[in-house]
């Protein structure tokens, strides 16, 4: 006997490329229809706001070891300083941004998610700001980053098709962030140089975050376009 479509998707428990994660739509909308309540995936609007305040708070908190290696921790190298913000970026990542996976079970796969994306993302870009440095420096690693965090979320959820938009969404929008708040933070840094550095982390907050958000909208068009569809109620036949 032939399965019919509404059985035909697999289990959360289901063997996918990416089992580690089970974000693939399938594993998303069973674990949707399991939790037994509506499932309302957030609108483009919404991940991207989710995306910016979720982000911006990481962000802040990321960009903190700098002033304070500055002040007194000034005989750690510049790897060190990575590494301490990686670690700030990552740890609170899951808290503030895992509502941008649809459904249920959200938090821990966002960190396992997350905790590669984004160290794939701050490799290509570290590794390539210290080859080139200045200018150049900064536009390949943030278009390294943006590829490596992109090819990372797209595989992550079956999602090839999405693979450019995703990439282009999180280079642009992380580049707005960074070049405008690295502008502010230059015009404060003589005067007001931790005033500077916070307000580059809210400004690079927003522009990775608002990427982001649009990044995790495009990557779960498939689950939310099955999800929209149960959640439309049959039409009657009566006259």
């Amino acid at each position: 006997m032939r399965a019919s479509p509404a059985n035909s998707v697999a289990s959360p428990q289901s063997i996918t490329p990416m089992a580690l994660f089970q974000l693939d739509s399938q594993n998303i909308v069973a674990r949707a229809r399991a939790s037994g309540g509506a499932v309302q995936p957030p609108t483009l609007t919404e991940s991207v706001l989710r995306g910016i305040c979720g982000f911006t708070v990481v962000s802040v908190a990321g960009f903190a070891p700098w002033p304070i290696f500055e002040r007194w921790f000034r005989s750690m190298g510049e790897m060190d300083l990575y590494i301490a913000c990686l670690a700030m970026f990552i740890g609170l990542s899951g808290v503030c941004l895992h509502r941008l996976i649809i459904g249920p079970g959200s938090l821990p796969r966002f960190y396992k998610l997350f905790s590669l994306a984004f160290t794939a993302y701050a490799a290509a870009w570290v590794a390539l700001w210290v080859c080139l440095r200045g200018d150049s420096g900064s536009i390949a690693g943030l278009l390294g980053g943006a590829m490596a965090m992109g090819l990372v979320l797209s595989f992550a959820f079956d999602a090839p098709r999405a693979i450019v938009k995703v990439v282009a969404a999180l280079f642009v929008l992380n580049a707005l962030g960074y070049y405008l708040g690295g502008r502010i933070a230059g015009k404060l840094a003589i005067d007001h140089r931790a005033l500077g550095m916070l307000l580059w982390g809210v400004c690079y907050g927003i522009g990775l975050g608002a990427g982001l958000g649009f990044a995790f909208y495009f990557c779960q068009e498939r689950a939310r376009s099955v999800l929209r569809e149960e959640s439309v109620p049959p039409r009657s036949n009566a006259v």
